[in-house]
């Protein structure tokens, strides 16, 4: 997928190949803009997008995401005809289980907020939850459910976005880095990228992980940080649950042929690599660091230096800040896999088989509220970000794909975005800091 000639012009040039990036084009190419889409990878949805569990959720979420992933979970439903692939869509509903009375008092809160705003969530006692799913065992209390909830398969997804894309006439670019922002007269003209400019008056960055580096190339300082998780991918197993299952224990979404998805979740499960950047947006970070310190650990390791590098005028590492990232897959730890693999035997006694047949590790983007980034930014003209979706994006990312096109072609969206603008972390209007689920 696209190798073909490079295009020179566009309406709008799309920065990343993930679900975000992809459905942007999509939407964009759907409605008749000319779109080129560039991703610095050799393949599409190489990162985030392809390594995440896969689940579609509505629960659990911040109550400015909620009314985005409700008219989501509509659109879902219709993807796999709209873009004629297989996604992989169910909608068996998630849970989220409770392991001691503060984890059921997190919830009892978090549904009482959604109820008011329209989800079906509700709360479930230990014995409608094995009713729910029978081969579910341990020492949980009870569990949150949403049974309009979904799960898909996540390396299909952004590819058959992309691919519908170009039968709208999108172009989509792989192994093209870009690495440059021409703005003129404060207008975006031009996108540099390592295989020639391409002249356009909007960009969107929906880069991930690598958002914030990208940005800081048109004089935009997004707070950003960026984690690492492992997920795997087991052996055929008995079918052990419909719904997907994530707790702080573990997330778990079993596909029709056996195989399930998996991840635990612990104390230090998320590691934090430190930068000199770091320091920069400690006081915007702080508040949502407070609320969800057991879960990260920190490491000083290659990004350290290479921002320092992207600091000297004279280094290849301004000039090329991403060409260290290019097919980078970082090393799995393996002693989350081997973890993951025991607290879903112990949930599972029916699943006693179960071993790790694949592992991969994501870098997981975050911002200081742990919600996303989107609309255009107040300068330069026709810079819109799509991006910042704190590991919970794979569900939400079409209609912010969508909403973005809106705010392109028509100068507004059909859902309210103030709550998602660039701005609100200068303005001091960012979410609430919570728990993350």
């Amino acid at each position: 997928m696209g190798q073909e000639t490079f295009p020179k012009q566009a309406d709008a040039v799309v920065v990343g190949g993930g679900i975000a990036g992809c459905a942007t084009a999509y939407f964009l190419a759907k409605r008749g803009a000319k779109v080129v889409l560039v991703e610095k990878n050799s393949q599409l949805n190489f990162e985030q997008s392809s390594r995440n569990t896969g689940l579609v959720r509505q629960q659990g979420r911040h109550p400015r995401e909620i009314p985005l992933i409700m008219e989501c979970i509509r659109m879902w439903q219709g993807f796999e005809k709209e873009l004629n692939a297989d996604l992989e869509w169910q909608q068996n509903g998630n849970l989220r289980v409770a392991y001691d009375q503060e984890e059921v008092a997190d919830l009892e809160r978090l549904v009482k907020i959604e109820k008011e705003l329209g989800l079906d969530t509700r709360l479930l006692t230990r014995k409608e939850v094995q009713e729910l799913v029978p081969e579910l065992q341990g020492q949980f209390l009870g569990a949150m459910y949403s049974p309009s909830d979904g799960m898909a398969e996540p390396p299909k997804v952004a590819p058959a976005f992309a691919r519908a894309a170009q039968e709208y006439g999108a172009k989509v670019i792989t192994r093209c880095t870009a690495e440059g922002i021409d703005v003129t007269n404060g207008q975006v003209a031009a996108v540099a990228t390592v295989r020639g400019e391409i002249k356009a008056p909007v960009v969107v960055c929906a880069a991930g992980a690598y958002a914030s580096i990208f940005a800081r190339r048109a004089g935009l300082d997004l707070p950003q940080r960026v984690v690492k998780l492992t997920r795997s991918e087991s052996n055929a197993q008995p079918i052990a649950a419909a719904p997907g299952i994530f707790s702080s224990k573990f997330s778990f979404r079993q596909r029709d042929n056996g195989k399930i998805w998996f991840g635990s979740r612990r104390r230090g499960q998320a590691t934090y690599e430190i930068t000199p950047s770091s320091l920069r947006h400690v006081r915007l970070f702080m508040p949502n660091y407070m609320k969800n310190r057991r879960m990260f650990t920190f490491s000083i390791g290659g990004e350290f230096f290479r921002e320092l590098g992207r600091a000297m005028p004279w280094s290849s590492a301004r000039k090329h800040p991403f060409a260290h990232t290019v097919d980078y897959e970082p090393p799995s730890e393996m002693d989350q896999v081997a973890r993951g693999v025991l607290v879903v035997r112990e949930a599972f006694p029916k699943l006693a088989t179960i071993e790790a047949e694949r592992s991969w590790c994501g870098r997981i983007d975050s911002t200081p509220d742990a919600i996303p980034v989107l609309g255009e930014a107040p300068g330069p003209k026709g810079f819109f970000f799509c991006t910042g979706f704190s590991g919970h994006g794979f569900g939400m990312a079409p209609i912010a794909g969508r909403l973005t096109a809106e705010a392109i072609l028509d100068g507004k969206t059909s859902h309210d975005l103030r709550g998602f603008r660039f701005t609100r972390f200068k303005e001091g209007d960012m979410a609430e800091a919570r728990l993350s689920l």
